[in-house]
């Protein structure tokens, strides 16, 4: 990707740069000077967005020294699958991907399904069985990811505190944010629940539109619900409590079964055994998912990309990226929205390219100064993320005050040093 030219209030460090400076601890430390004081004022920002893609589960797998979740392409029905790997193609093609994954092949699989449906072709139902059994292979798929990041981290002490402080240290330098002001905003397209685990790790609250206890519902009114407490002797005054977060799953999760006019959220174990049968494929909200009727199938979807739009959408919010590949017109539409306001601001962190769609998005968006980039392996890569260049995750008013206090005597001894 073509390098743009380093500017410490809006332009990040490319992967180039740091290789013509030769790589190492050293030049990492020199850039930490300039990234992690700009990324620090940035997740200081009126409204603080992340957005994370798979490129996150698989550094953390890296981490963990476990195999992350294949997207590659499968056989669905022998009779099909040179119509749906054709139309999966087309898919990718037409939305910059290039090469197709597994999701291309499920969307078009059902579109088959649904046009044999209507055309009452008797192939209709075997084709409606395959998919499901597809479905749920790949939701096992899932699941058997995460229990490879439990059974690594069990052989490894090492391996297990490595996984876990990159998980937590990565959302605290996020989440860390003053209590007044609005709550970070987590948005991720993946399905697996890593970012949960990693909510239990630092003991965050978050705030999703499931409510509940046992077998928490989805509910479509939108609640701006917080969390506040009254301090002791405050009689009539509430303040923010420090640790909540809002969370959205763009994408539908690994836990989100469709129950009759309810979605709810099953109590499935992390790293448990993957054991999804063909009949829980049905009714699985994973997208794409496998309902049959439009309703069911945009009904949480078009709830989800609501909230994500107005809370990128709005003057003097901030999104920050990492290990999303600009490969779902549907997100990126919001994305070009947000940033035809100019207070808004978009950080790119990514461990490559993305086969050159970050390049082409930037291109056509045409909003430079409002996009910083930070990418390849040096730079962005989770370990190296974790230590060198994001902010200290800490509420650090002390710090804060220290500064405030020193720059004052400084100009106090300026002032009474005279001219020189």
């Amino acid at each position: 990707m073509a390098t743009n030219s380093y500017r410490v209030e809006n332009r990040l460090h490319d992967a180039d740069d740091l290789a013509e400076a030769g790589g190492g601890n050293g030049n990492a430390e020199a850039h930490r000077k300039r990234i992690e004081p700009w990324l620090s004022a940035l997740f200081q920002s009126e409204h603080l967005n992340l957005l994370v893609g798979s490129g996150f589960s698989l550094g953390l797998a890296s981490a963990a020294g476990a195999d992350g979740l294949s997207m590659a392409m499968t056989s669905i029905h022998p009779e099909f699958d040179d119509f749906i790997d054709r139309a999966a193609a087309e898919t990718a093609n037409r939305m910059g991907r290039g090469k197709p994954n597994i999701e291309d092949q499920f969307r078009s699989a059902l579109a088959l399904e649904a046009g044999l449906s209507i055309l009452n072709d008797t192939r209709h139902g075997a084709l409606t069985s395959n998919i499901h059994r597809a479905f749920s292979k790949f939701a096992n798929s899932i699941v058997s990811m995460e229990q490879g990041d439990c059974e690594c981290r069990r052989e490894e002490r090492s391996k297990q505190s490595k996984f876990e402080r990159l998980l937590s240290e990565f959302l605290l330098s996020f989440a860390s944010r003053t209590a007044s002001r609005d709550r970070l905003h987590v948005f991720t397209t993946n399905y697996d629940r890593l970012i949960e685990r990693g909510f239990d790790l630092i003991a965050a609250r978050p705030i999703d539109r499931f409510v509940g206890a046992l077998t928490p519902r989805f509910r479509a009114s939108r609640f701006d619900v917080d969390v506040h407490y009254t301090p002791p002797g405050g009689r009539g005054e509430a303040r923010p409590l420090e640790g909540v977060v809002r969370f959205t799953k763009l994408h539908g999760s690994l836990d989100w079964l469709s129950k009759g006019n309810y979605i709810e959220r099953q109590g499935i174990p992390f790293g448990g055994n993957p054991d999804f049968s063909e009949e829980d494929a049905e009714s699985l909200l994973i997208f794409p998912n496998a309902a049959k009727d439009i309703e069911t199938a945009f009904y949480p979807y078009a709830e989800l990309f609501r909230d994500f739009s107005s809370a990128i959408c709005r003057p003097n919010a901030a999104l920050v990226t990492y290990g999303y590949g600009f490969g779902d017109d549907h997100v990126n539409r919001i994305l070009f929205d947000m940033l035809t306001l100019p207070s808004t601001h978009l950080v790119i962190i990514s461990y490559d390219d993305a086969e050159g769609r970050i390049e082409r998005f930037i291109a056509r968006c045409g909003r430079t100064a409002q996009i910083s980039t930070l990418i390849g392996p040096h730079l962005a890569g989770l370990e190296p993320l974790v230590d060198n260049f994001l902010p200290k995750p800490a509420i650090d008013t002390i710090t804060q005050r220290q500064s405030e206090l020193l720059e004052r005597r400084g100009r106090r001894t300026d002032i009474s040093a005279g001219p020189a």
